[in-house]
């Protein structure tokens, strides 16, 4: 019983899913289907540049692509399906495309969409995202009362929360957590996600969304927004836009996944971001990446002992 976790922007590289493409026949019709979709993504993702593979709109799909690519080869190998699965963020639409909830063309091409209106719902300078370490969920909120445009936006670990609002904001809000010891790193992200300045995104994602039929997922799916598994296909419509706006409940989910049994967690795609998450979160977890041969095969060993 393992639970199946697909990353979110911060992943990518330049070359991901270049190895599996070649290795793996079903990797490789997944990422032949992305490049149908969106002429020009494999090129964008096997040999950059990295600052154009950066920029959310481009992000976004190739991460999706990776992430579902990297799953169909585990499957296609010999390993099962989840007993649940989880995404961080855009990760999240990339389960719901393992689950058979959205089509991979459908996916893609919102998510490409999520990611320009994500990018041009504040100018760039205008907003930041800050990660604050070493310091627990409660200081922090501490440290934000009576300050405004700036909002919690990621819970990643017990003490790894993102902010994210206005520039100022956010500035002022890492001088306050300095002074409780905290560590504060800026991040070099284009918008200030996850907060309610991407209003105007989720505004604008929505009408794109609603023209997409949405089947109900093969496997129960965690939502960010409610730290919950969802199943019903017109309440997953809703907080796939609601999760624009809203902070991730990434330690919250993660908890619940092992109070359901759950010991083993595989991260599909590209990087290791969601594995460190999983070992800092839970103290008996086993956490793997699947997103090459070697990792797909020291996976399946893993699995199959």
């Amino acid at each position: 019983m393992y639970a199946a976790l697909f990353p979110g922007q911060g992943s990518h590289r330049v070359g991901m899913g270049r190895a599996l493409y070649e290795a793996s026949p079903a990797a490789k019709e997944v990422l032949d289907r992305a490049e149908a979709a969106l002429p020009g993504l494999l090129k964008l993702m096997w040999e950059g540049p990295e600052e154009a593979l950066t920029l959310t709109e481009n992000q976004q799909p190739a991460l999706l692509a990776a992430g579902y690519a990297a799953y169909r080869a585990f499957l296609e190998a010999g390993g099962k399906p989840p007993a649940l699965a989880a995404g961080h963020s855009l990760g999240e639409w990339t389960a719901h495309v393992a689950a058979g909830t959205l089509e991979l063309e459908d996916a893609l091409r919102l998510v490409r969409l999520r990611g320009r209106y994500m990018q041009e719902a504040v100018p760039v300078g205008e907003g930041a995202m800050a990660a604050v370490l070493k310091l627990p969920l409660e200081e922090i909120q501490k440290a934000l009362e009576g300050l405004e445009g700036v909002e919690i936006a990621n819970l990643n670990a017990p003490e790894q929360t993102v902010i994210s609002g206005r520039r100022q904001a956010v500035e002022e809000a890492a001088e306050r957590l300095k002074e409780r010891r905290a560590r504060v790193v800026f991040l070099p992200v284009s918008a200030p996600f996850h907060s309610s300045l991407m209003a105007p995104a989720r505004k604008r994602l929505a009408e794109d969304l609603a023209q997409v039929p949405l089947r109900r997922p093969r496997f129960p799916v965690y939502s960010n927004v409610t730290a919950r598994p969802e199943e019903d296909p017109e309440r997953i419509r809703a907080l796939l836009l609601e999760q624009i706006t809203a902070p991730v409940r990434w330690v919250e989910i993660l908890r619940d996944m092992e109070a359901r049994g759950v010991k083993r967690f595989l991260e599909f795609g590209s990087g290791e971001v969601l594995k460190g998450l999983v070992l800092r979160t839970l103290k008996e977890a086993e956490a793997l990446s699947v997103q090459d041969p070697d990792s797909l095969r020291k996976a399946l060993e893993v699995e199959r002992a």
